[in-house]
């Protein structure tokens, strides 16, 4: 069976045998070159149905359809990519692997590094992992035999005979030829599909990571606005001792206390406040670490105190390699390449062996012997004919489902390069705003501690006094809220990165798409 059909005759049989299908196998779209051809090929079929002609056409695009119908026609894929980017500046300086502990801070590593253990989402990201890994599995089962055991016994009558016996012990075994590579393609596209799980979860990890950080410098900006709430508070009060003791000698009025104490009044109303955005960003802390949040203590601290890494990026092609969205895009893209080869396969014959070998005897003890040694092998070929064009759709699908991935990809990779921009400049511009906001804040401290000493010498009104005081705590809690955000802008600094750089020289693992 396969000397003949590997003959002359065996080509024309197969031609003859695609021949039912060719408004299917035409509407392909191989090229312009075949359009005017096919129309004539369907008008002809429609009327005359000539059977010479079908015969004459199939043995001429059998072999060029063959070609025609493997070649991956993905679009083209040109991202711009700029020579560096606009706000970087200085050397490169791409942060490490372990990058969260530039920050020098202990309590935050611990937290940080209990997170990608305990981090919930993140074990989902794992599950999903093993998921598309057995999904690979199963894909890439067909391109192996598969071998099943049959046994039985029975006893059984028929019409005017005597009861009988019958043992049988079998093997059958099958396996698909992949002649045309529609099963491998199938696995490349599972496998990949399980590479693009990895990266989703890296970007689980990378968020977590950001997530808890953000979370850290939240409860430190809390503790910092609240310790000045309470020393304003405690500045406010004493003033308001000194009025009341002009008060009492006669050189300040009930209207200068009253004013003081709505001052002291606004500021303690401003504590509550920072207390719930301390306490309520320690609860989010416990359940990014995977804990109750009454099991959860955080030290802190002065936010001050947090080192403020300098990290600048290398070249935006480099970014390709680091992000895990990106790489997370490209495997889905690639698969998506797969899946279209597999759809095009899947137009072919499919080719299969068949055999079954074992015993079968009336007699038990008979049942291994060589006289009960039975077999058979069978070469079956299957070409679908009439389908309703659901070939054609599969393939049309899997390229739509290619395009869509193709600007996803593209899309990704110039969202990272904005990320990235946009990140520099924050971190550019915080670090100018808090020098400026620290030179505000010791100017308007230098203020209130004249303001206050002419007070207690009466050569002072309380009118700037009061607005010495507000501006003093307006500046204070302003500077950090400034340090803050400075820390959030390196933070997003670093995820727009996609979060620690293999070190120079060590592959990335997973190439560009070109």
């Amino acid at each position: 069976m396969v000397s003949w059909l590997s003959g002359d005759w065996g080509k024309a049989c197969v031609a003859l045998t695609l021949m039912p299908r060719l408004t299917g196998v035409l509407a392909l779209k191989v090229g312009p070159m075949f359009d005017g051809w096919r129309t004539r090929a369907l008008v002809t079929a429609a009327t005359s149905l000539r059977p010479a002609f079908v015969v004459f056409v199939g043995l001429c695009l059998v072999q060029m359809l063959t070609g025609c119908i493997f070649t991956s026609a993905r679009p083209d894929l040109a991202p711009d990519l700029p020579p560096k980017y606009g706000a970087g500046q200085g050397q490169s300086a791409p942060p490490t692997l372990d990058w969260w502990r530039s920050f020098r801070s202990r309590e935050l590593t611990n937290l940080i590094e209990e997170a990608q253990i305990a981090n919930l989402d993140i074990a989902a990201a794992i599950g999903r992992i093993l998921q598309a890994d057995a999904q690979a599995k199963i894909a890439g089962a067909p391109l192996l035999p598969e071998v099943d055991f049959v046994g039985f016994a029975e006893r059984f009558k028929n019409p005017g005979l005597p009861e009988r016996n019958l043992f049988h012990a079998a093997l059958n075994a099958s396996y698909e030829i992949d002649f045309w590579g529609k099963n491998r393609a199938n696995s490349r596209a599972a496998q990949e599909s399980a590479v693009a799980s990895r990266f989703n979860k890296e970007i689980v990890v990378l968020s977590t990571i950001v997530s808890v950080g953000n979370a850290y410098f939240q409860v430190l900006s809390s503790q910092d606005r609240l310790r000045i709430a309470r020393d304003n508070f405690n500045i406010a009060n004493r003033i308001l001792t000194l009025i009341k003791q002009r008060f009492d000698a006669g050189t300040a009025s009930q209207l200068d206390i009253a004013q003081q104490e709505s001052l002291v009044a606004q500021v303690r109303a401003n504590i509550p406040i920072f207390d719930q955005t301390l306490r309520q960003n320690i609860a989010v802390l416990a359940v990014l670490i995977g804990k109750p949040p009454v099991e959860v203590v955080i030290k802190g601290g002065n936010i001050y105190q947090l080192a403020i890494p300098r990290v600048t990026p290398g070249l935006p092609s480099e970014l390709l390699f680091q992000r895990p969205d990106i790489r997370s895009a490209e495997a889905n893209l690639a698969s998506a390449d797969a899946s279209v080869e597999a759809a095009r396969a899947a137009f072919f014959p499919s080719i299969s062996l068949t055999g079954q070998g074992g015993y079968e005897s009336n007699v038990l003890k008979l049942l291994f012997t060589p006289q009960s040694a039975f077999y058979n092998i069978a070469l079956n070929i299957t070409q679908p004919l009439l389908d309703g064009f659901r070939l054609e759709g599969q393939l049309e699908l899997a390229q739509g489902k290619q395009f869509e991935l193709l600007k996803v990809y593209c899309q990704t990779i110039l969202a990272g390069f904005g990320d990235v921009e946009i990140a520099l400049i924050a971190v550019a511009d915080t670090l100018e705003r808090e020098r400026l906001q620290q030179l505000v804040v010791k100017s308007s401290r230098e203020a209130v501690e004249l303001s206050e000493t002419r007070l207690r010498e009466g050569t002072i009104d309380l009118v700037t006094v009061l607005q010495a005081q507000q501006t003093l705590f307006t500046a204070e809690d302003n500077y950090s809220l400034a340090r803050l955000a400075r820390l959030q802008a390196v933070l997003s600094l670093y995820q727009a990165l996609g979060g620690g750089w293999l070190p120079p020289g060590v592959a990335a693992g997973v190439n560009v798409v070109q």
